[in-house]
């Protein structure tokens, strides 16, 4: 198994420097990795000269990206890359999309998600469109993001809308949220029913409300490893129900991926999300060498 991370831009041939506590648990335990140059896949369009430094395998391998996040494209132009290279990633790209894109995984997750709507567009939306894609949710607080990501540390001027039904407040937080998001915008805009989850803290920099929130890694339809989301606040040891979501997490189409789950105030856990755990970050509470030994115990078969 290798494990694939991107290379430090200004250092070649080495980790960059966020992933490089990952790179020094992946070697404690004795598990190879290669670095992939993240400019030369995404900015010049080139996966050959970016996977250059990754050795090739004599016989075919499974290898784990583990970098920033890339569009499915991207994705998929590194995964025929490091094919090349006898290495197969560990998510083909329609598994990738699966749980990268909301939408694209939505119908999987709905029993157990806050209801969701959304439309293709670029940063040239229609309000009327929008607000009749709104309709349903009356006057019920939403919060909006792209297919992929928020701006939730702008809660309250580029997240939060009070109510859906607010035009004026609709289009003041969708314009900021576009605004932010510029050239970065994942295919278009998702709007998300607002749920009042378990309050953890506040968070110090931002205002955003921090629930007690959970990311779970799941691979080949098992949880693999359970960690707190947030640094701030007192989780008081808690931990959340896994085998609720046993059977939505073996409906999910892709071999690795993320499941962030959370408690509402009125004690029903909810998945707030999916995600690819390949470009999903570990949050800090992780024990980094815990992870990746559990990873690898689940993915090398045992010596006999």
């Amino acid at each position: 198994m290798r494990v694939i991370f991107c290379e430090d831009p200004l250092r070649a041939r080495r980790v960059d420097e966020v992933y490089q506590p990952e790179a020094d648990a992946v070697a404690a335990c004795g598990l190879n990795h290669s670095v992939v140059n993240y400019e030369s896949l995404v900015n010049a369009n080139d996966p050959a000269q970016a996977v250059k430094r990754v050795t090739p395998e004599e016989q075919p391998a499974l290898g784990i990206y583990r970098g920033w996040m890339l569009r499915p494209n991207e994705y998929e132009n590194l995964y025929k890359a490091m094919a090349e290279k006898g290495i197969r990633l560990i998510n083909e790209p329609q598994a990738y999309t699966h749980c990268h894109y909301l939408p694209e995984s939505y119908s999987v997750i709905e029993t157990y998600t806050p209801k969701s709507v959304w439309l293709r567009t670029s940063d040239n939306v229609q309000m009327d469109e929008i607000m009749a894609l709104l309709a349903p949710f009356g006057s019920r607080p939403v919060v909006v993001k792209d297919f992929v990501k928020s701006q939730k540390h702008y809660w309250n001027e580029a997240c939060f809308i009070p109510s859906a039904s607010n035009r004026e407040a609709v289009q003041r937080v969708v314009n900021r949220f576009l605004e932010l998001q510029g050239t970065s915008l994942n295919e278009g805009l998702v709007f998300r029913e607002f749920i009042e989850f378990e309050t953890l803290t506040t968070h110090s920099k931002s205002g955003m409300p921090l629930s007690k929130e959970f990311r779970i890694f799941v691979l080949d339809g098992e949880p693999l490893f359970v960690v707190e989301y947030w640094e701030q606040g007192d989780y008081q040891q808690s931990s959340p129900p896994v085998e609720k979501f046993s059977a939505v997490m073996r409906q999910v189409k892709s071999r690795f991926y993320t499941m962030d789950v959370a408690k509402r105030k009125n004690g029903e856990w909810m998945i707030v999300e999916l995600g690819d755990a390949q470009v999903a970050g570990l949050p800090d509470t992780t024990d980094t060498s815990k992870f990746y030994t559990a990873l690898a115990k689940r993915l090398i078969a045992p010596e006999t």
